[in-house]
Order: C-alpha cells, then structure tokens, then sequence
C-alpha cells in the first residue's frame, strides 16, 4: 500500500479511469454534502490565507484489475461519493466557462480534457470516471449534452443542477471557485492486489458503521475478493435484482433481512449493528465455500422475504394474510415464516395448510398482546420454533408445538383472551385500526376501508355527561363511565364523528348518518337497542369477543396427540428412531399384532421400505403408502389415498380429510385384533398399488 498527499488536481491529471466497482453502492451524496463542500471552496478560494483544504481519502486498487489497457484503470475502494461529487462540479463549471461571455475558451477545454476526460482516448475508456448502473448513464448524458436516459440516477441530475444554480448565485468569478478547487487536497492511497487486502483495508476505513450500512458491507465482501468476471456475473444476475426488489428501503429492510437469514441459518440471533461481523462468521465456519452458491441462496431467501414484508405475492388469499402480519409487526416471526413460506413453494405443503399457519402465528401474537404477556421473548420462540416441526406431520406438530407452549410462551385460551378482551383499553392500542377492520369485515366479501373512518366513543368520553345520559347510566353513572369508555364494547366506528359528538343514545341511533342508517356492522347491533347502559355495553363486548375468538382461532388438539409428540425419543447410535421409540404401546400382545402386520405389509414386495420417525412407523415404495401409529388398544392405520378412493366393503374406514392426525393420507382405520389383518392388508394393498402406478411399476 502507498499512501501520499496529493493536490485534487494534480492526482486527476494523466489518462487514467477511476472505475467504481459494480458491487458498490450507486451514488447517494445528497443537498447537505454537496452544500457543505460548495461553502469549503468558496472559503478556500476567498481567503489568500488558507493555503489548503483536506477533503479525505481515495483508495484505488492499482494494479491486476482488469486486462490490459492504453487507460491505466484504477478500481475505486473509497472515495467514490467524493469523486463523484467533484466531478460534477467541475463540470457545472465548465459549462458556466462556455457560457459566460468573455471567458477564455481554454479554462473550459482544460477542465474538461485534463480532469473529466481523456482526450486522446476513445469509446468508454475517454471517460475519466467511470460510474455504475444508472449512475453511469446519467454521468456520461451530461458529458455528452445529450437527454437524460429514461431510467436516471435522481441524487446525480439533483447534485448536478445544485452545483449549476450555486455557481450562477454566487456572484464570484468563476477564478475565485477554480482557485478553492485548486487549494483541495487528498490523501492518494493505491493498494497492490498481489500484496494488500483490500476487503480489511475497506473494513478499517469505515469502522465506524457510519458511512455504509449493513448491506453495503456484506455486498462488498461478497463480491470485492471475485475475479471482475464473476463479479459482474454475480452481481447483475443475483444482486442487482435482489436489490431492486427492496426499491428505496434497500439499506433498513436489507439489514434485517440478513439478520433473518442468518438466525435461519444459524439458530442464534445477530444484533443489527453486528449483522455483517455475524455474516463473516457464518462464512468462515462453512466448508468448501462456493460463493456462487451462497449468494444464490441469499437472493432465493430474499425473494421469500420481499414477498412476505412487503405483501408482494400473486396468491390473494396469501398476499392479505401477509397483509395483516405486516400491519401487527410480526416481524419477529419472520425466520419462522420464511422457512414455512419456502416449504409451500417447494410444494412441501399445500395452500391451506399454509395459510392456517399464518393466521395461528398472527393469533398466536395478537392474543398475547391482548392478554398482556410480555413480547421481549418471541424472537427466541420463533428463531428454532421451524426445528421443532415434524414434516411428515406438519400442520400437527406445529400445532402441538403451540400447545405445549407454556409459561411466558404459551399461547392463550379462549378463556382467557376473552377475559382480557372484554375490558382492555382498545381506544389506546397500538393496533387499535387493524383490531377494529378485522371485527367489522370478517366474513364480508364488500370489505371496509376503516381508515375513511374515525373511532366513535358511543358512550361520550365528555366528564360533563348530559342529563339523558346520566339517566340511562343510572346513579353510578361516573363509574361506569370510567370503567368502559375505551373498551371494545362502547367503541364503533363513524363517518359522521363530528354530528355525533356527545348527544344521547337515542338522537345517535335514529339521526341521519347515525346508527340506524349506518352500512357499519359494527353498528348493526346498536341500531336496534333502546337504551345504552352497563348491560348493553358488556353484552356487545361479549358478542365482540367471541367473534374474535373465531378470528383469532387457537387449535387445542386431543390429548392423546398431546402426549404423544410429548413421548421419550429413542434413536439408535446414527440419531434414526427405533422400535424402542414406541415401546410405551408396543409391548406384550399389542407388540405380536404389530410383528404379524408389519410381516405382511414388508412382504408386499422388496420395494417395500421400513422406516421408524418419531410419531409413526412409515412404509413406503415411492413415498409412505401406510403409516402405523402405535395406541394402547389399537394400532391406528393411515393410508395415503382420499377418501373416496378406498374401496371398504366392510366400513373400516374413516374420512380424516382436515382433521389433524399424525401420518399422510386422508383415510384412517384401525387394527385391534389379529382377525381383522386380512381384511387391514385388502385396504393397504389398495395404497401400495396406487403410489406403485404412480411411478409406473
């Protein structure tokens, strides 16, 4: 590395390309940076007695970047912002030179062929610097005059026109700003490929967080140690798109993506200032790195996420329960859902099942915010709750997984959502719209923009309640007041806040625009009453309350799937489960049933494969045709067929179509006594068959 002082100027001149790497970040020097810099020259080159002013670093790889050239290329590290910026000062300032009358036309052509251009050069090596992506074509449109490219860099046509009108504004001669330009400095830092590391040097540089953000840094380490060509390659083909998809809130939502992948990947949770440290690390423990690959597979993550956080799926259905996940700021769940939502794109599991997940997740939050269980636990409840899954039982274990959960994890009861949510202050919840929107439209396909309207308080907040009212409260009218003004049950909403204001019940409901003539649902119930007092107040919360218990379902499964995926694990030295794993049930003349049908079903045919998991003994040919679960009366069989597929002449069989059972298939039936294994096996040959056609046996 050699580092020296050197004048702006001085360090411009010579055919040189300052090349701004792809993977950088596209210029971002906003009004602020750009005044701040104008103000420095303008005091420099007004003032004989400054002799100089230091404007900071540019570091450049030197040697070893790209082939061979009459234009020596130069690949900018630091310093871009800088360099940009200045340049298009220059610029602006030598088409003031061409316009202004009695100029030397010489001041212009020396601005632009010693310190913008390289004169005796041709095609994109004339160029002095060398921008990326849009930035570049925005750059190159000014050099040229001509119009700008239909998709422009905003910062550089804004610092641009900033830089014109301040040059005209100044009322100085334009010698006085050349001078303050000539009086700037830097510090000339060329590093060696061969020997320096530019990736540490970069780090060094911007130690502080302060210049680039999380995303930026780990772009940069990516990409800044390829060859050019797999540079280019990874970057438009992965990384670019990636970050289109993110638009303006690429750096905040990129950041927390990467801490989302990374908690996927790893299990432990980074802080957001150490993301980028947590992202090397995470490398550095892998083996055979191809970073092919891994940019692959950050960009496949990604593209789950932008889809998720931003509700941009094709899926209606789908899209609205992101919707609502984004609105409650579930972002705690996401390294759940990610993985759940590439489950369904992989077909792992179908729609339904997926969404009947995201609307228990966002159950599973609501209720707890509503009961009032602290939240400083849920990223850890969400960050390994995906390892906890069985995926040959998916939606079952999930849901048993949320059972079990206790404690400060637990997941309410009705019982006790409905207590909390009768007498929460919801006039002062942070999700106070959301709550209310969900109330009034669920089961509407005409749904209601509840923004368009205001929060009505039927019972009036005013202290100085009016003499209808006070009457219709009865003699503990302030207490009641006090007790239920911001419950769910005395609030509705209005577009006719205004009329409404504090007058009597009655005047509310039969007044035009009021209750009676309300298209509100909300309303449906007041439009009818006579009187508003405590009773009607806790009636309605009631009836709200239990329309929030459908909405907000919490899946309580049968105690014996309970206590089943409870059950003691037994696998053998390689981690597989065995047959001990199910000896609770399997033992004594349960045990001998088990060995009869378990013969019978291997011998089938020698494609037949055994396999024991951790809720279920699997058999399988091109994928588990029955399934055992072991009981204490009984072994409960599932076959994978519908149920209208199964051809049961003595009625053994049970429809399990929706219903949560451990297992794959929709048909249930049962094996208690060695009698019945002729007519067990006539069913299983019927699955056996169908999933052996299917794969053209």
């Amino acid at each position: 590395m050699k580092a020296v002082e050197s004048n702006l100027f001085r360090f411009l001149e010579g055919t040189k390309q300052f090349v701004i790497p792809i993977y950088q970040r596209t210029y971002s020097w906003s009004k602020p940076q750009c005044e701040q810099l104008w103000n420095d020259i303008i005091k420099a080159g007004s003032d004989e007695n400054i002799p100089g002013h230091f404007i900071g670093s540019v570091v450049y790889i030197e040697k070893g970047i790209y082939q061979v050239s009459s234009v020596n290329q130069l690949l900018v590290i630091d310093g871009q912002q800088r360099l940009t910026t200045l340049s298009l000062l220059l610029l602006a300032l030598a088409k003031y030179f061409e316009e202004k009358e009695g100029t030397p036309d010489k001041t212009k052509k020396r601005l632009m062929n010693y310190y913008l251009l390289n004169s005796e050069e041709e095609d994109l090596q004339k160029y002095k610097l060398y921008l990326t992506q849009t930035d570049k074509e925005t750059y190159f449109s000014f050099l040229e005059e001509k119009d700008l490219p239909k998709e422009f860099s905003p910062r550089v046509v804004e610092n641009y026109k900033y830089f014109e009108e301040s040059i005209k504004k100044s009322n100085l001669e334009p010698e006085k700003i050349l001078n303050g330009i000539h009086k700037l400095f830097i510090v000339d830092v060329s590093l060696d490929r061969n020997y320096d590391n530019p990736q540490l040097i970069f780090e060094s540089l911007n130690s502080t967080g302060l210049d680039l953000s999380q995303a930026d840094l780990i772009r940069n380490y990516i990409l800044m140690g390829q060859e050019p060509k797999l540079q280019e390659e990874l970057y438009k083909k992965y990384w670019f798109p990636m970050e289109q998809s993110y638009g303006y809130e690429y750096n905040s939502y990129f950041d927390r993506f990467m801490r989302d992948f990374l908690t996927i990947k790893t299990g432990t949770i980074p802080v957001m200032r150490d993301v980028y440290r947590d992202f090397k690390k995470y490398l550095t423990v892998k083996t055979n790195i191809n970073m092919t690959d891994v940019v692959k597979d950050i960009k496949y993550y990604s593209d789950l996420y932008v889809s998720m956080a931003f509700a941009r799926f094709d899926d209606k259905e789908i899209n609205e329960a992101f919707k609502d996940i984004i609105e409650l700021k579930v972002e705690v769940a996401y390294p759940f859902l990610i993985q759940v939502f590439s489950d369904y794109s992989q077909k792992i599991i179908d729609k339904k099942s997926f969404l009947e997940i995201l609307r228990s997740v966002e159950s599973y939050v609501f209720r707890r915010v509503v009961v009032g269980i602290p939240t400083n636990s849920l990223n850890k409840t969400f960050a390994n709750l995906y390892k906890e899954i069985i995926k040959e039982d998916y939606l079952v274990s999930y849901h048993a997984i949320m059972n079990l959960k206790d404690s400060y994890r637990r997941f309410p009861t009705d019982e006790e959502f409905k207590k909390e949510f009768v007498i929460k202050d919801f006039y002062n919840f942070r999700s106070r719209n959301y709550l209310l929107r969900k109330l009034e439209n669920f089961g509407r396909k005409e749904l209601v923009q509840v923004e368009e309207y205001t929060i009505e308080h039927i019972l009036p907040q005013n202290k100085s309640l009016s003499k209808e009212w006070k009457e219709m409260l009865g003699e503990d009218w302030e207490n009641i007041q006090k007790k239920y003004l911001h419950t769910i049950g005395n609030l509705t909403l209005t577009g006719y806040n205004p009329e409404l204001s504090d007058k009597p019940f009655i005047e509310k409901r039969n007044m035009s625009g009021g209750f009676k003539d309300s298209p509100i649902r909300l309303n449906s119930e007041l439009a009818i009453l006579e009187k508003w007092n405590e009773e009607e107040i806790q009636k309605r919360a009631n009836n709200l309350a239990d329309k929030a218990i459908t909405i907000f379902t919490y899946k309580e499964l049968p105690e014996e799937v309970i206590e089943k995926f409870k059950s003691n694990e037994v696998v053998d030295e390689d981690g597989r489960y065995t047959i001990d794993n199910f000896s609770k049930f399997l033992q004594g003349e349960m045990l001998v049933l088990f060995n009869h049908l378990r013969t019978r079903i291997l011998n089938l045919d020698s494609s037949v494969k055994e396999e024991f998991k951790k809720l279920y003994i699997a058999y399988k040919n091109t994928t588990n045709f029955v399934d055992i679960v072991p009981q204490k009366s009984r072994l409960r069989l599932s076959l994978n067929l519908d149920f209208e597929e199964i051809n049961d002449p003595k009625g053994l069989c049970k429809d399990v179509t929706d219903l949560g059972r451990w297992g794959n298939g929709n048909v249930e039936a049962g094996l208690s006594d060695i009698n019945e294994l002729d007519d067990v096996m006539f069913l299983i040959k019927q699955a056996f068959i169908k999933h052996a056609e299917l794969n053209g046996d």
